[in-house]
């Protein structure tokens, strides 16, 4: 099926209506990340910008740089560094075999999770009769 995105309003973190956008962002950056190296190595900048394709998925690179390092520690990422046109060399990121593992995890996770939670959204509130 089709997908029809319409333009969302930006979300406020000062705004304690909003703020469970932002944390859903968060939880999803994770995932997002590894399924962006899963077809090919990036840099930092890249990365950020392959995920600034998906709609309402606003991040900065101060939000993603952390994510890519702690993956790196946990061993999910490898690094190395290649020369760059404009400046010092870029340092690569590359999805290692645990961080596949970790992407197919999170990948089944996620389309449980999203099932249930359309299947939740399809059948709505129940409906309730209250006796006067």
């Amino acid at each position: 099926y089709a997908i029809e995105y319409t333009s969302m309003p930006k979300s406020n973190p000062t705004d304690p209506g909003q703020r469970w956008i932002i944390q859903m962002r968060k939880g999803l950056l994770e995932l997002c990340i590894l399924a962006v190296l899963q077809r090919e190595d990036g840099y930092g900048y890249s990365i950020v910008q392959r995920l600034k394709q998906v709609p309402d998925l606003t991040m900065n690179e101060g939000t993603v740089y952390p994510i890519l390092q702690r993956l790196h520690r946990e061993g999910c990422l490898s690094t190395y560094r290649m020369p760059s046109e404009n400046g010092p060399p870029r340092r690569w990121f590359a999805l290692t075999e645990d961080g596949r593992v970790r992407l197919e995890q999170m990948t089944l996770r996620w389309q449980r999770m999203h099932q249930g939670v359309d299947q939740l959204l399809r059948a709505g509130l129940p409906q309730t009769s209250e006796k006067k």
